[in-house]
């Protein structure tokens, strides 16, 4: 059995187990933490908590798994995992606010190492797979998108007086899984990335490079817009009379758009370039806001979501392929983690502020605040455009 053939679907299946627990958190954290918080304007910390462990455990995890091997630090962290799972449902059951949080910073521990799960099937095949490899992982997103949300939904009320408890529990099932198909995992062995390629240059000197600021400035708020009003959307329908049924069935379609699209940016990457895709991405981002604004019925919220998840997807994916041009070899270490360091310490921010916005402020302003940041990102883009057109004449005339 080749290694594409055992591990890719086996990484492929652990990511999807990994997404569903995020969608399924992503879907009734924010509710749960209302319900639990006796200040409301809390409601969204123990979400913000775990994507606050996301960034934390990033830098980590890699240095971790660069020493000991991808599948110990894959195993190790399901631990993580397990433990968050189960700390929640008690924590539900018992209501205690803070343990909820706990139990979601461990849940993010996890989600930290689990980012890699793309990065460990390019790594396990040769060159002419890694495309195919890392598509086939990221197909893991698509079925956590009707896995996680109805999760929720037909586990939501399993445990008397202690809403989404059930829900909780039902994800260490979905750990364990992981963890089964972890074990059968067969990565072979790398030097390390500063025994390769060229001698590595500075860091300052590599984030001085135009397109390393505008990929970052991109995939951060490209992430942080998406995270700010999806975090803020079960609020927002629960606060307009919406059913759970109907928040899980946006929250479902969201998570889909955020991933099937995956099977073909990358061709339209190659075709048109990152940055006419990123350039669409914000552009779905605003239509987003605009259909946010225009009426607050399901059918409003499911549109306007499906686009967010769109924009994530083109922004993220486009802002990540301009990020390895910036790079050598034996650099990729360093600079992919300051790159996550900084989008996930944008995405804890946005998820803890939905919740105070939308308390306080309403639906209308989490919406209009998200503007400025699309102009940036358009901003941004037009300035690279312009100094690679100035930098290709200049070029031309020598």
């Amino acid at each position: 059995m080749s290694s594409f053939t055992r591990n890719v679907p086996l990484l492929a299946f652990s990511q999807a187990m990994a997404m569903s627990g995020a969608s399924l958190t992503v879907t009734t954290a924010a509710l749960v933490g209302f319900e639990l918080a006796e200040d409301k304007s809390l409601s969204t910390l123990p979400l913000a908590m775990q994507f606050i462990a996301v960034m934390l455990t990033s830098i980590p995890a890699a240095m971790i798994m660069n020493r000991l091997g991808r599948k110990p630090g894959f195993l190790i962290s399901t631990l993580f995992a397990i433990s968050g799972a189960a700390i929640a449902a008690w924590s539900i059951i018992n209501q205690q606010f803070i343990g909820f949080v706990i139990g979601g910073v461990l849940i993010g521990m996890f989600n930290g190492f689990a980012n890699y799960f793309r990065f460990a099937a390019a790594d396990s095949v040769d060159f002419n797979h890694k495309s195919r490899a890392i598509s086939l992982v990221l197909a893991g997103g698509v079925i956590a998108a009707v896995i996680g949300p109805n999760l929720a939904k037909y586990t939501q009320h399993s445990v008397q007086d202690a809403d989404f408890a059930g829900s909780y529990a039902a994800l260490i099932v979905l750990y364990v899984m992981a963890v089964l198909a972890l074990s059968l995992l067969r990565l072979p062995h790398h030097k390390h990335d500063v025994d390769t390629g060229p001698e590595q240059r500075p860091l300052k000197e590599i984030i001085k490079q135009p397109e390393w600021v505008v990929a970052v400035i991109c995939g951060m708020l490209g992430y942080g817009v998406m995270s700010f009003v999806m975090t803020a959307t079960p609020l927002a329908m629960k606060h307009h009379a919406h059913d759970f049924s109907d928040t899980s069935f946006v929250i479902q379609w969201h998570v889909l758009a955020m991933f099937a699209p995956s099977f073909f940016t990358g061709s339209l990457i190659r075709k048109f370039g990152e940055l006419s895709i990123m350039t669409m991405g914000a552009l779905m981002g605003i239509a987003c806001v605009i259909i946010n604004l225009a009426g607050s019925s399901v059918s409003h919220f499911w549109i306007a979501l499906f686009l967010l998840g769109i924009s994530w997807n083109f922004l993220y994916v486009g802002a990540t392929t301009l990020v390895t041009h910036t790079y050598h070899a034996s650099e990729r270490f360093k600079v992919q983690a300051v790159n996550d360091f900084i989008i996930f310490s944008t995405v804890a921010f946005a998820s803890l502020s939905a919740g105070y916005l939308q308390h306080h402020y309403g639906w209308r302003s989490v919406n209009v605040g998200v503007l400025p940041l699309l102009a940036i990102v358009l901003i941004s883009i037009a300035y690279l455009k312009f100094s690679n057109r100035k930098l290709s004449v200049v070029e031309e005339n020598i």
